[in-house]
């Protein structure tokens, strides 16, 4: 015989499948919808939100790439690297250039802004700050392996032993390339999400302590 108790519990437990199986739906559809505006802005804004970024590999560039790098310039979304390498065009002798395109690698702050935006916690605010300020060396992480993948492989050997790499080092830009744009974007931002919002996921599971119960 199922006492009073047992079946209140009961109850309690329903109610809260019951929660789950609505929130889930919901967030994952005010997700999607927090997409569109959250890329427009991300798109649009871009030479405002990925300027720090441009900072960032700057001062990286001052500091382990001086040889190679002269200068970092920004046009909209596109950073620009000034090098001291030289190059043979048409019988005249410049210096190499590199744009890098940073929206290839920040496209995880929009999806970042659409998840936190979707879970309407009263923190949305800070959690957007902190989620946008820890991106930002990943996404230069991105830039800047771009620039030296292009300089140190693809541009090809009159470029690369300018630049003076070995073997080894090309190796590891080609991973740090490979890690920086196939796998940094995406799983940053989703990591930093779950971070942020633990009380909300666990919400979301219908796993609330105790009291709140």
């Amino acid at each position: 015989m199922t006492s009073p108790l047992e079946a209140d519990a009961g109850m309690r437990s329903a109610s809260a499948e019951r929660t789950t199986a609505v929130r889930l739906p919901a967030f994952i559809l005010a997700t999607l919808a927090w997409l569109v505006p959250a890329f427009a802005v991300w798109y649009f804004a871009a030479p405002i939100v990925v300027a720090p970024v441009v900072w960032l590999a700057r001062i990286v560039a001052l500091v382990g790439l001086h040889d190679t790098v002269q200068a970092i310039e920004q046009t909209g979304s596109i950073a620009t690297f000034v090098t001291t390498l030289r190059a043979a065009t048409s019988g005249a002798r410049g210096v190499v250039i590199v744009d890098v395109n940073t929206l290839l690698y920040s496209f995880g702050m929009p999806l970042f802004a659409a998840l936190t935006l979707a879970a309407r916690e009263t923190a949305w605010k800070r959690h957007l700050a902190l989620g946008y300020v820890a991106m930002l060396p990943f996404v230069a992480w991105g830039v800047l392996a771009e620039f030296l993948k292009n300089v140190a492989i693809t541009a090809g050997p009159a470029i690369a032993s300018q630049a003076g790499f070995a073997p080894w080092q090309r190796e590891t830009i080609a991973f740090a390339y490979q890690f920086g744009s196939l796998i940094l974007p995406a799983v940053v931002p989703a990591v930093l999400w779950v971070a942020l919002h633990g009380a909300f996921i666990a919400r979301l599971h219908g796993r609330a302590s105790t009291s709140a119960a």
